[in-house]
C-alpha cells in the first residue's frame, strides 16, 4: 500500500478509494432500495422544497436544528427529471459517503501511519454491518456519515492557506447538518498544536483559523436555531444501567453483526457474557492505546469513543428513553428493529477501535513503553491490533453482499409517476400529486412532473 501511494500519489488513492467506497454503498442498497424513497428525503425536505424554493430551504430548521447538506442533495434531484428522484438522491448519498472515506483517508495520515491501516478506517462508514439498514443510501441520514468526518477535519494540520479554506468548507457543511458536531469541538486543540511558524517562516498555527472559525460559526447558528425552533418533545432520562445495556446490544453487537434480534435471543438464553466478553476485549485495546500511544491518537481514541456513547445516550433522551428496559432484555425484544443511532453510534466506535488498533501495531516506531517491554511487548500489541483489524474486516466482508433494509419491500418511486401524472393531466387545477415513499407519502408538483 505504501508503494501504490508512493507511485500514484495521496489524492489519486484518496480518490480512488473514494469511488470504490461509494460503489460499495450503492452496491449493498439493493435494487429496490435505490429505487425507494426514504423518509424526509420525499416528504419533509422534498414538500418543504416545493412550496419554498431552493434558498430559503437551505437553512430551514427542521427538528430542532439546520440540515444543509441533505436539503442540497434534494435540491439536485429535483433539479432532474421527477422519475430519476430515488436513484439520483440515493446515488448523490453513496458519492458524499464515498467522499467522507476519501478525506478520512487522507486526514487521517497524521494519526494512522499505516496506509492499510488508513484504508480499513477510511472504509469503515461503508462496510460496518447496520449502515444499510437505515442511514444507507438517503439524505436524511447523511448527518451521522459527516458526523464521523469532523473529528478529522477540526484536528487535521492544514498545509497550505488552500487546503485550511476548502476544510472550512467541509467543517461548514458538516456543522450546519449535525449539531452534534459540538462534541469534537475540543479537537481543535490538535489543528493549533505544534510550532508557531514552519522552515520558510510562516505561521502555521494560523492555518486552523478558518476551520476554527467556521465551526464556531456554524455550531452558533445551530444553537439559535435549537433555541428558536426546539424540537417537540418530552425528554425522559433513562436509567444509566438501559443506557449502557442498550449500547452493549445495539452499537457494540451491530458493530460486527446486523442481525441484533438473534443477538438479544442469544444473551436471553445464554447470558450476558455473549456481549461483554467481545466489548471488553475492545474495551482493553482501546485502553491500551490510550496509554502507549503518542498525545494525538490518544485524543482521537478518547473523543471517538465518548462520541460514540454520547451518541446513543442522547438518542435514548431525545426519544423519550425509548420505553426499552435495555438491561432486563426478554424474547419479545428479539423483534425490535435497529435504529439510526445505534448504527451512528456503531460508526464511531468502529473508527475509535481501527485507530487504536493502527496504535498497537505501530507501537514500535515511538512508544517508550513498548520499547522498554522489547520484542514481546510489540508483539502482543501487534497481535492485538491485527486481531482487531481482522475482525472487522471479516464483518465487513461476511455481510457486504445487499440484505434486507427498511426500504427492501419499496414501494419503487418511479412505478408510481404515471398514475401521478395522469391524475395531473385529468384534474388542471392540480398543483401537487401524492406518491407513496417509505414510510410516508410525498407530494410531487404537476409542473415536475410535466417537465
Amino acid at each position: 500500500m505504501d508503494l501504490v501511494r508512493r507511485v500514484a500519489g495521496v489524492p489519486l488513492v484518496a480518490l480512488v478509494l473514494g469511488l470504490l467506497a461509494a460503489a460499495l454503498a450503492w452496491y449493498r442498497l439493493g435494487p429496490v432500495p435505490r429505487n425507494t424513497v426514504w423518509a424526509e428525503d420525499g416528504g419533509v425536505f422534498l414538500r418543504e422544497r416545493i412550496a419554498m424554493g431552493p434558498i430559503d430551504t437551505l437553512l430551514h430548521p427542521y427538528a430542532g436544528y439546520v440540515h444543509l447538506v441533505p436539503r442540497l442533495v434534494v435540491d439536485l434531484g429535483y433539479a432532474l427529471p421527477a422519475a430519476r428522484y430515488a436513484q439520483v438522491v440515493a446515488l448523490t448519498s453513496c458519492l458524499l459517503v464515498g467522499g467522507v472515506c476519501a478525506l478520512v483517508f487522507v486526514l487521517s495520515r497524521d494519526t494512522v501511519r499505516p496506509a492499510s491501516l488508513r484504508v480499513v478506517l477510511a472504509a469503515v462508514p461503508v462496510v460496518l454491518p447496520l449502515a444499510p439498514r437505515e442511514i444507507s443510501g438517503n439524505a436524511a441520514n447523511l448527518h451521522w456519515y459527516l458526523l464521523v468526518l469532523v473529528p478529522w477535519v477540526f484536528a487535521y494540520r492544514a498545509r497550505s492557506w488552500w487546503g485550511a479554506a476548502a476544510l472550512a468548507v467541509v467543517a461548514g457543511a458538516a456543522v450546519l447538518t449535525e449539531p452534534l458536531t459540538v462534541l469534537f469541538l475540543p479537537l481543535l486543540l490538535l489543528a493549533w498544536a505544534g510550532p508557531d511558524t514552519d522552515q520558510t517562516g510562516r505561521h502555521r498555527r494560523l492555518l486552523a483559523l478558518p476551520v476554527t472559525a467556521t465551526a464556531i460559526v456554524g455550531l452558533a447558528v445551530q444553537g439559535i436555531t435549537t433555541r428558536t425552533s426546539p424540537r417537540a418533545l418530552t425528554p425522559v432520562v433513562p436509567a444509566l444501567r438501559d443506557v449502557l445495556a442498550g449500547y452493549l446490544l445495539r452499537p457494540v453487537s451491530g458493530a460486527w453483526d446486523p442481525h441484533l434480534g438473534a443477538v438479544l435471543s442469544a444473551v436471553v438464553a445464554r447470558g450476558w457474557a455473549v456481549v461483554l466478553v467481545p466489548a471488553v476485549v475492545l474495551l482493553v485495546v482501546l485502553v491500551a492505546a490510550v496509554v502507549v500511544a503518542p498525545t494525538r491518537t490518544r485524543w482521537m481514541v478518547v473523543a471517538l469513543t465518548l462520541a460514540s456513547v454520547a451518541v446513543w445516550a442522547a438518542a435514548l433522551v431525545a426519544n423519550g428513553g425509548s420505553g426499552t428496559r435495555w438491561s432486563a432484555p426478554v424474547a419479545a425484544m428479539a423483534g425490535l428493529p435497529p435504529q439510526r443511532y445505534a448504527a451512528a453510534a456503531g460508526l464511531l466506535l468502529v473508527s475509535a477501535v481501527v485507530v487504536a488498533a493502527a496504535a498497537l501495531v505501530d507501537s514500535g516506531r515511538w512508544s517508550r513503553a513498548a520499547r522498554r517491554t522489547g520484542g514481546a511487548g510489540r508483539l502482543v500489541g501487534a497481535l492485538a491490533g491485527w486481531c482487531v483489524v481482522t475482525a472487522v474486516v471479516a464483518a465487513a466482508v461476511l455481510h457486504v453482499a445487499p440484505a434486507d433494509t427498511r426500504r427492501s419491500d419499496g414501494p419503487v418511486w418511479a412505478e408510481q409517476l404515471p398514475a401521478a401524472a395522469e391524475a395531473c393531466r385529468a384534474d388542471p387545477t392540480l398543483q401537487v400529486a401524492r406518491v407513496r415513499s417509505n414510510p410516508w407519502s410525498s407530494p410531487v408538483a404537476c409542473a415536475w412532473l410535466m417537465r
